[in-house]
């Protein structure tokens, strides 16, 4: 096979004189010249591989020059060299001596004797720098035989740096010889030309960083790793020294022992080829492949290594001792830590431009213009690819910082999301917050602003001893007393999540703040200087007066960079929260219940129906859904979906309405009544199969007439469907319970003036005095709540001996516990609720302004811990893992576990359409919600109602909770 390759050879001009030591060229025969054929054709230098060269050694090896492989493949038989410009086979050296097999000439060799007479007058002529200008190009037949001569001669010239290369690579030489034009005599490198010398200084440099590079990777292994693994005494416990290890060093022997190999290549190369390496590209693209995965990996954590490095040796005395230590080897060379473990991260921008440099200094026609563009790409693509990562781990680093530096205030449960993988910091700095007050007289306060991904954290920064960093949250105001006895306010805001937040101004003039001089003398320091600043405003779409805030940046483009964080944090929120909704909201009806409205007509306000207050869908013989609305001016029926709602009873405004399927009953609290009407009934008059008069005829009275009925709710308690209502008569409250009959446990009950009536329902246990500030009331497991002014009081209407069991929660243990005392003055300035139980086995007490948790028992948990709600919620409803917290402007959607905010839904007039259709499982319950609708025009304001679904994820099968598991667990409060 014959190599196709063109490349210039030299043509000797008459009369050049010769080189000082000329070498005859059968003194130094290539092995291809042994038993060479009659033609003169040369054997293929690709045949020969290093494996057959090297059968029980590795490539790289300080040992006498073999024959390699050539540093590219065959390229089209087209190159044209405008400089004298030199490429040459590896195969075209020889490692022979005329003497010794073994031994190269090298300037000791001079005077030793005479060479042996040239016999062929080709290969005798002399080359010398100005003979290299008549350089030519022959038929393609003849060009191999002259360009063999000349790498001859530059080889002969350039044997004196035989042993400076081997101690090159074994890192041996003075720095200041470590450089391509030190092994090389002058005659070569002017025999080579300006940009072939520029360039074989630039690959020497790349042979040059690639070994440091190695030894630095070894030393980290040798100098600290292995030290700090058998240290004695230990420099950390062992149960963390193993995980610190691996977090700080990461894959860095994974990247060494790729580096290795290459280096292995690389110096095999060079000791082929010198003082003419012809190309690397090879080497390094083979390499590139195979090292990615582990440099991807590495460059991405690399940030959080390095401040797990700075942390522990902020912590740890015997770290440092050990760091320093360390410091002491005399490899180190007065580099610290954070220098080695950055190494692999900007290696490869340095080998990009050291190729990037060859790449500009290479000769048209040179293969590598061929294959060093690909290589180039493929580093390049590659540490773009990683910006990201190094980014999103700077940024976790940052993030983590920011989160074990804040402090939570005493008390409140406030649940940031921390260890969401998802979490980051957008952005954060110092800001000045002015007071209110004229009399302060210190009316700038410093804070540190934190906008998360999910958050907005307004903070007071504290120094502590030893240099740690401590930054407050807190929504209350803390008095601090000087040894003058003036007490200043240090004022710390509660953290505001992005669904709340909202931007205000940011165009305000710059106003002045008065600092003190920092520069000078204690006059000086008396001198007031004033510093501009700007000034912009955010707040709390649910409070937008008392948290409401005015903050200013030190300089106009710190406040515009707040704006645009703020609102790219905001507008990426709002898209993730979107797509991941615990609840997702279904239209069911907008525009068929209207209210009067700015462009109504005069007369058309007795026309429309007025605001929705109640709703409740049921399924009507023949599978129909069907849903009754209870408006201003009645309740109405009508199909789900469909426009055309009938008007069927003219009570308006109706406190509650609630529908028992099962028992084919409908009820209605209507001022001071409570009523029963026949679901069926009430379905077939809807859809006109049935006269009015006889829904009416079905009407049964339950309370009523004897008291006024306050409140009412319907639940199953000991497994029985449970219709509870509070009746109020002279001075007194009571609580009735009444239980809900088939039609086959229907009894006739005597009445005044008539021969009798079938009640359908029957009392379940005894009436219940309750105080007088009571307001509602919930069905529980076995028991029923009532919530009071005071608290929520548990009783059992089947227990007349013990009746009134407790009110929660209990703070019998706030005398000698603050913080349960602390929890007690803020439930009693909030308004109760209800309950809900958890899987956890806890109680979850709602009021009105917060939450918090308490054991079977009543008493508070979680360290008498409380969540604050970020409205004010009026009523609740609990659904599956999740509280939801209804006010007028938001829907807030929390974990029943820990309080987390998980979802926001905002609207105007929202209200919960009080409900219940006693499904076996609260899950299955329709959810309905009315708010102000998308119409206003001159039939009115409407008002849509939307139904809550639950959402569940992709991967995963939403099942129902059962309160099977968790039953024995209430057997105290029959929960």
């Amino acid at each position: 096979m014959h190599n196709q390759r063109r490349y210039p050879y030299v043509t000797i001009p008459p009369g050049a004189s010769p080189l000082p030591n000329p070498s005859p060229p059968q003194a130094y025969p290539y092995e291809f010249e042994h038993n060479a054929p009659p033609s003169g054709d040369l054997l293929n230098p690709w045949d020969y591989t290093p494996t057959a060269r090297h059968p029980n050694g590795r490539p790289g090896d300080l040992r006498s020059r073999g024959r390699a492989q050539s540093a590219y493949e065959p390229v089209p038989p087209t190159i044209s060299f405008p400089e004298p410009e030199l490429h040459r086979f590896a195969s075209q050296r020889t490692t022979l001596h005329p003497y010794s097999p073994l031994h190269r000439p090298s300037k000791s060799d001079d005077g030793h004797g005479s060479l042996p007479p040239s016999t062929d007058d080709v290969s005798a002529t002399p080359v010398t720098p100005d003979s290299a200008s008549y350089m030519h190009y022959l038929p393609e037949d003849d060009w191999e035989a002259p360009v063999n001569q000349l790498t001859r001669e530059l080889s002969n010239v350039s044997l004196y740096s035989e042993e400076g290369l081997r101690r090159f690579q074994a890192g041996q030489l003075a720095e200041k010889d470590e450089e391509w034009h030190r092994l090389v005599p002058p005659e070569a490198q002017e025999a080579l030309g300006k940009k072939e010398v520029e360039r074989q200084s630039v690959l020497f440099e790349l042979f040059k960083s690639e070994r440091d590079y190695v030894e630095d990777l070894k030393l980290v292994t040798e100098v600290f790793i292995e030290p700090l693994k058998f240290a004695n005494p230990p420099v950390m416990a062992p149960d963390k020294l193993r995980p610190f290890v691996h977090e700080v060093f990461w894959n860095l022997g994974q990247i060494s022992v790729h580096h290795e190999h290459m280096l292995a290549a690389l110096f095999e190369r060079q000791l082929d080829q010198h003082p003419l390496v012809q190309s690397v590209t090879d080497i390094v693209l083979e390499t590139c492949f195979q090292f990615q995965s582990e440099y991807e990996s590495y460059i991405k954590h690399y940030p959080l290594a390095e401040e797990r490095h700075r942390t522990e040796l902020s912590r740890n005395k015997s770290y440092q001792a050990f760091m320093q230590k360390c410091s002491q080897d005399p490899r180190v060379r007065k580099r610290d830590m954070i220098t080695f473990l950055s190494r692999p991260v900007t290696r490869l921008p340095r080998l990009h431009l050291i190729l990037e440099h060859i790449q500009k200094i290479t000769e048209p026609g040179h293969p590598d213009l061929e294959d060093l563009p690909l290589l180039l790409n493929i580093l390049s693509d590659f540490l773009k690819s990683t910006q990201p990562g190094i980014a999103a781990a700077e940024n976790r680093v940052k993030y983590w910082n920011v989160c074990e530096s804040l402090t939570m205030p005493k008390g409140e449960i406030i649940d940031l999301d921390w260890y969401n993988e998802s979490r980051s910091l957008v952005y954060s700095g110092p800001v000045a917050r002015r007071s209110k007050s004229e009399m302060d007289w210190h009316p700038w306060t410093d804070l540190f602003v934190a906008l998360l991904d999910n958050y907005l954290l307004l903070t007071k920064e504290e120094r502590r001893t030893g240099g740690i960093l401590k930054r407050y949250i807190s929504s209350r105001v803390k008095a601090f007393t000087c040894f003058s006895h003036v007490s200043f306010k240090l004022i710390c805001l509660q953290p505001i999540p992005l669904e709340y937040l909202k931007l205000g101004s940011f165009e305000g003039q710059p106003e002045s703040r008065r600092e003190r001089s920092e520069d000078g003398g204690i006059l000086d320091s008396l001198r007031a200087q004033y510093k501009p600043i700007y000034p912009f405003t955010i707040y709390h779409s649910a409070d937008k007066l008392t948290r409401r805030y005015t903050l200013y940046a030190p300089t106009e483009s710190t406040r515009e960079k707040w704006r645009n964080a703020l609102i790219e944090a905001k507008g990426i929120d709002d898209v993730r929260r979107d797509a991941n909704k615990w609840f997702a909201l279904q239209l069911v009806d907008d525009g068929s219940f209207r209210s009067p409205g700015a462009y109504t007509p005069r007369g058309f306000g007795s026309k429309a129906s007025g605001r929705v207050v109640n709703a409740v869908s049921f399924t009507a013989a023949g599978g129909k859904r069907l849903m009754v609305v209870g408006c201003a001016t009645g309740i109405y029926v009508g199909s789900r979906g469909d426009i055309n709602f009938r008007k069927i009873l003219s009570y308006g405004n109706p406190s509650s309405i609630i529908v028992l399927q099962d028992f084919n009953k409908f009820i209605v609290h209507h001022e001071s009544y409570l009523l029963a009407y026949s679901l069926d009934l009430l379905a077939r008059v809807a859809m006109y199969q049935a006269p009015a008069s006889s829904l009416d005829a079905s009407m049964e009275k339950i309370a009523g007439g004897d008291g006024t009925v306050l409140f009412c709710s319907a639940g199953r308690i000991k497994q029985r469907m449970i219709v509870v209502y509070a009746l109020k008569s002279f001075f007194q409250i009571t609580v009735h319970a009444l239980e809900a009959c088939n039609f086959s446990e229907l009894r006739r009950t005597p009445s005044r003036g008539s021969q009798g009536t079938v009640s359908s329902f029957r009392p379940f246990g005894e009436p219940l005095y309750v105080p007088k500030d009571a307001y509602s009331v919930i069905p529980l497991a076995k028991t029923i709540a009532i919530s009071t002014e005071k608290g929520i009081v548990i009783t059992d209407p089947t227990d007349t001996a013990r009746q009134m069991i407790s009110v929660v929660p209990d703070f019998a243990g706030a005398t000698s516990d603050t913080d349960m005392a602390d929890l007690k003055t803020r439930c009693e300035d909030a308004k109760p609720l209800g309950l809900i139980r958890t899987e956890s086995g806890e109680i979850l007490v709602i009021y009105d302004t917060l939450g918090c948790y308490i054991t079977k028992h009543g008493v508070p948990s979680r360290k008498s811990g409380f969540i604050r709600w970020e409205t004010t919620a009026t009523s609740f409803a609990h659904r599956g893992s999740h509280v939801l917290l209804f006010s007028s402007e938001f829907i807030e959607i929390r974990s029943l576990s820990t309080g987390r905010l998980d979802q926001v839904i905002e609207g105007s007039d929202i209200r919960l359409l009080l409900h219940t259709n006693l499904k076996s499982h609260s899950a299955d319950d329709t959810l309905l919600v009315a708010m102000r609708g998308t119409k206003d025009d001159k039939d009115g304001v409407s008002d849509k109602i939307i139904e809550l679904v639950r959402t569940a994820e992709f991967s995963s099968i939403q099942t129902p909770m059962t309160p099977a598991s968790a039953e024995g667990v209430w057997d105290e409060w029959d929960m």
